[in-house]
């Protein structure tokens, strides 16, 4: 696949660069940076195999390669570095129970989120405090980006063609944040039995994003998570999943601030998950319930809903 994808002399003219990349659809719409061989060969390096398989990627089911998202890494700005997490990513979404095919062609606005996990966070400079979901951030936004471009390129996620979606979302141009190394709770991918010290992503096709608010005076554990729980049905009943015989996961970011008031009342990781999975059964099991710390000062939570068609969250490590 790499040999048919286009590669300028470094002397190549932006405006005819960026004119022959959106001539074959490689782009999304922003400024690329523009491909060449020396970039692609230094986005290469270390790669022993680069066009090792490591899957075919839905909707049109072209090869998952290294060489093949490090193109895309490429044109996204991406550095070196992050190479391996965007890979581990697309590798990731080809797991079936994410069930790409369907988060991709979908009518819905269901876009791939990218959740970095471990050291790589700090090595990488990934933001996983104040606007971690927000522009400004180099290593998210190219990470992201990246992984867009990949379905797009890769997998063939282009509008009418194999993205069907009615509106979209913003997320489908960019979503990578990163869970806080505070240990506050368990880390998402210890809780799936990864080590603690293990560098992994998480790809998540969420719907869209909801900010929620404690209620009251936000003293107590109950107070901080009934909003939660309220909004997670919400979510149940407007996307349609209600239909559904059984439900699926949910994911609740939750800042440090309010992870720690949490804590210090004695709720651990499985106390929220209990509580938010009795307040209304709004997953398959308390443990579906996902609690990722994250994000800077403040008591405002994000609720990711997650594509009411049917996707499961899936860790991969790096």
């Amino acid at each position: 696949m790499t040999d048919e994808l286009p590669l300028f002399e470094e002397s190549a003219p932006w405006d005819a660069a960026q004119a022959a990349l959106d001539e074959q659809g490689l782009g999304d719409g922003l400024p690329l940076v523009i491909p060449t061989r020396r970039r692609l060969e230094a986005m290469l390096a270390g790669i022993d195999e680069p066009e090792r398989s490591f899957g075919q990627m839905p909707p049109l089911f072209g090869e998952l390669t290294a060489a093949a998202v490090a193109y895309s890494c490429v044109l996204a700005g991406a550095r070196p570095a992050e190479l391996s997490v965007v890979l581990a990513a697309a590798a990731a979404c080809l797991e079936p129970d994410f069930n790409l095919l369907g988060v991709l062609t979908t009518t819905g606005t269901t876009a791939v989120a990218v959740l970095v996990h471990g050291p790589i966070v700090r090595r990488l400079g990934i933001n996983a405090g104040t606007n971690c979901l927000g522009p400004g951030n180099r290593a998210n936004a190219a990470i992201g980006r990246a992984l867009a471009l990949v379905l797009r390129n890769v997998g063939g996620a282009r509008p009418q063609i194999g993205d069907m979606a009615t509106m979209g979302q913003p997320g489908k141009y960019t979503f990578c944040f990163a869970e806080n190394d505070e240990a506050i709770v368990p880390a998402l991918p210890v809780r799936r039995g990864f080590a603690a010290d293990v560098d992994a992503v998480t790809v998540l096709g969420v719907s869209g994003t909801a900010e929620v608010l404690p209620s009251g005076d936000g003293a107590s554990p109950e107070a901080i998570l009934q909003p939660v729980a309220t909004a997670m049905h919400a979510a149940i009943t407007v996307s349609g999943a209600a239909r559904k015989p059984t439900r699926g996961e949910q994911v609740l970011l939750l800042p440090p601030e309010l992870a720690q008031q949490i804590t210090r009342q004695g709720w651990d990781l499985a106390a929220m998950q209990r509580y938010l999975f009795v307040a209304h059964p709004v997953a398959r099991a308390p443990e579906d319930i996902h609690v990722i710390v994250t994000g800077g000062p403040g008591i405002k939570m994000t609720y990711l809903p997650l594509w009411a068609g049917g996707t499961r969250t899936t860790t991969r490590t790096v």
